[in-house]
């Protein structure tokens, strides 16, 4: 094993590693002038805690800070070694984390997955809101059914967020993330929330799943809109919020079925 891989697999490299990438991600949100959109959104999320913090792998670097201090909060994160320098950061930043992920083939259980996401079952049910990457993992901006199936199975709500910022350098990576900059004007947005019934059959269940894609994208082109200045935030209007209650509404049940873990869950 070459000095430099021995090097990457030290715990106090991580370590280092990973509190230099929360102190460097602290400098952008203080130094960025942030909207929220909707400016409301947390009389929402207020009534409505514990949620599910859905977000694109690769633009989810500033999302510890969208959610209130007094928020509990989990993130799912990878057992990898890039996966263990996000997560020390994640818990210097105040967020607890979660580890384990799916893969690309669907295989939940080979990575963690099905111990994680029993955790975050328990979380939900304790009040803990959970955070996680809707991705299945290597295919960026292609979300699994993971999500919907906790969402299923919960009975909490999946809110879609995007954090962008005009000022970045975007990489040729896989998942084409965007490294955000400091001092820059940027944009924390959140789509509407999405209610996933106790009853959903696997045709519904692919429908959500392409709601919460669909969500997903709406939220990143309009953060980063915002962010470079060609749209302003906007309240969500009296007819959204009544549509968004009629969902939490017709999705609430009395009795959840058994909890079994599901495919082709993303890591955060």
């Amino acid at each position: 094993m070459s000095f430099l891989k021995r090097l990457a697999r030290s715990q106090r490299v991580r370590s280092a590693a990973g509190s230099l990438l929360a102190g460097y991600l602290r400098l952008v949100w203080r130094t960025g002038r942030f909207a929220l959109d909707p400016p409301n959104i947390y009389d929402y999320a207020d009534d409505n805690l514990p949620v599910i913090f859905a977000m694109w792998h690769g633009q989810h670097f500033l999302s510890p800070f969208v959610r209130r201090p007094q928020y509990r909060a989990a993130v799912l994160i990878s057992r990898s070694a890039d996966g263990e320098m996000n997560a020390i950061a994640a818990e210097k930043l105040g967020v607890r984390t979660i580890r384990g992920s799916g893969d690309h083939k669907g295989q939940f259980a080979r990575k963690g997955g099905v111990s994680a996401y029993f955790q975050m079952l328990e979380a939900l049910a304790d009040g803990e809101t959970v955070a996680l990457t809707a991705d299945v993992p290597k295919i960026a901006k292609k979300a699994g059914l993971g999500i919907v199936m906790l969402a299923k199975q919960s009975g909490r709500p999946i809110l879609p967020i995007a954090v962008a910022t005009a000022r970045r350098i975007d990489l040729r990576s896989w998942d084409k993330a965007s490294v955000n900059l400091p001092f820059s004007r940027g944009a924390a947005v959140a789509g509407p929330p999405i209610w996933v019934p106790a009853d959903a059959d696997q045709v519904a269940l692919e429908g959500y799943r392409r709601a919460v894609e669909a969500a997903l994208d709406a939220a990143t082109g309009r953060a980063y809109d915002i962010a470079e200045g060609r749209a302003e935030p906007e309240l969500w209007s009296k007819e959204t919020l009544a549509r968004l209650e009629a969902a939490r509404d017709a999705a609430a049940v009395t009795a959840r079925p058994a909890r079994t873990p599901a495919s082709g869950q993303a890591d955060a």
